[in-house]
C-alpha cells in the first residue's frame, strides 16, 4: 500500500514565539499520532520555508514578502508546485501559498485583521480560509471568529497543550533571580507589548498595588518594545527582562507570586495555562479565549485598571481560597497536553484521505 504523505509547512523565524511552539510541538508527535489515528501507512514531510538570503534553517527557499501579497491566482499556482505529491497539506502559516490537495490550516487568531498595530493580513488568507479543506484553531473563541470574521464554516476546535517542563518546574533559585534583579517576590507579565496586550491597564494600575503591596516587584518579559519601555521605564519598582532564554522561563513562571494576563484579546493565551501548570496565581482578564483557557482556575478581572489592581491583591492576599485556585489550576493546566493536541490533528488529517 502507498504511504499517504502530509506535509508540515511552516516559516523559519530568528525569534521563535507561541506558534512557533505550538508547530515544534505538533511536527515532533505528528508521525506518532498518525499511526494511533490511521490504520493506513502514512509519511510526513516538514517544509521549513525561509526568505531567498536568509541564514536561518530552512529546507525551502521562497521570495516571502512576494508570495504574501501575490493574487489568490498567484499563489495557488506556486502551491500546486510546492506541494506536488501530497495528500494533505498542513500550512502552519497563513503567508504560505495554498495546496492543490487538502488543505489545511491552523489559525491562531484574526489580529492581523483585527489590530492595526499587528502584521497586516496576508490578502488572500481570508479567501483561501473559506476554501480549506479543514481549518484548525486553537480555542472555541478562535473558532468563533473564524465563523463570524472570517466566513469559514465548520471549523475544527484542537486546544494547544502546556510544555510539561512548567508542570514540573523548579523556582529560580536566589541567586539567579538576583541576576535578574529579582530580590525579593515579583508580579510577573511576560509576552508581547502589541495594543491588545493592554499594557496600559497594567501600567496605570501598577503604582496603586504597589502602594499596597510595597515589597512586590513587577517583572516583564519580552521582547524590547518601545511602547513598553514608555510605559514602565519610570515606574517604581519595575524590571523590565527582556527576552530571556527560552529554558528560563519555566522557573522564572514557577518563582513567581502571581502572573497576570490583562490581555483584550488572546487566540490561546498561553501564559494562563504555563503559570497554572507551575502552580501560580492567574490573574486574567474576562476577554476573548482567557476565561475559556483558564476554565475557572484563575481570578477573572475586567481588563481595566481597576480590576486589575483588585485581581492582583486578591491573588496575592495568602488567602486559603487562592490555594484553592492554585490547585484547580494544576488540575486543569494537567488536561491540555501536546500529545492530546496531536493526536486531534491525526484525526483530521487522516480523514482527509
Amino acid at each position: 500500500m502507498t504511504a499517504a504523505r502530509l506535509s508540515l509547512a511552516t516559516i523559519a523565524t530568528e525569534v521563535p514565539m507561541g506558534a512557533q511552539a505550538y508547530q515544534r510541538q505538533i511536527g515532533e508527535r505528528a508521525e506518532a499520532a498518525l499511526r494511533h489515528a490511521s490504520s493506513e501507512p502514512w509519511t510526513v514531510r516538514p517544509l521549513v520555508f525561509r526568505s531567498l538570503r536568509s541564514s536561518l534553517d530552512g529546507n525551502r527557499r521562497l521570495p516571502l514578502g512576494r508570495v504574501a501579497r501575490a493574487t489568490e491566482s498567484a499563489r495557488a499556482s506556486l502551491g500546486r508546485l510546492l506541494y506536488r505529491g501530497d495528500t494533505v497539506s498542513h500550512r502552519m502559516a497563513l503567508e504560505l501559498p495554498p495546496s492543490p490537495h487538502a488543505d489545511v490550516i491552523t489559525l491562531h487568531d484574526v489580529v492581523s485583521w483585527r489590530f492595526p498595530d499587528e502584521s497586516a493580513p496576508v490578502a488572500a488568507a481570508a479567501a483561501e480560509a473559506r476554501r480549506a479543506a479543514a481549518v484548525i484553531c486553537v480555542s472555541a473563541f478562535t473558532a468563533s471568529e473564524a465563523v463570524d470574521f472570517l466566513g469559514v464554516a465548520d471549523p475544527h476546535v484542537v486546544p494547544n497543550g502546556v510544555d510539561p517542563r512548567y508542570l514540573d518546574a523548579t523556582p529560580l533559585t536566589d541567586r539567579a533571580r538576583a541576576t535578574l534583579g529579582l530580590d525579593r517576590p515579583f508580579l510577573l507579565h511576560a509576552g508581547g507589548a502589541a495594543r491588545r496586550k493592554n499594557l496600559e491597564a497594567l501600567a496605570a494600575a501598577w503604582p496603586r498595588i504597589h502602594r499596597e503591596r510595597p515589597d512586590l516587584l513587577l517583572a516583564l518579559a519580552g521582547p524590547p518594545h518601545p511602547r513598553r519601555t514608555e510605559l514602565f521605564s519610570d515606574l517604581p519598582a519595575v524590571r523590565l527582562l527582556g527576552r530571556l532564554p527560552d529554558e528560563l522561563m519555566p522557573g522564572l513562571v514557577a518563582a513567581a507570586r502571581a502572573v497576570v494576563v490583562p490581555s483584550l484579546y488572546e487566540g490561546f493565551g498561553l501564559p494562563v495555562l504555563e503559570a497554572m501548570a507551575a502552580r501560580v496565581p492567574v490573574i486574567a482578564a474576562n476577554t476573548s479565549s482567557l476565561p475559556e483557557v483558564a476554565g475557572g482556575a484563575a481570578v477573572i478581572v475586567a481588563p481595566t485598571a481597576d480590576g486589575v489592581v483588585d485581581g492582583v491583591l486578591t491573588a496575592t492576599s495568602g488567602d486559603s481560597a487562592v490555594d484553592a485556585l492554585i490547585a484547580a489550576g494544576r488540575a486543569r493546566a494537567a488536561e491540555f497536553t501536546w500529545d492530546r493536541s496531536a493526536q486531534g490533528h491525526a484525526r483530521i488529517w487522516a480523514a482527509l484521505r
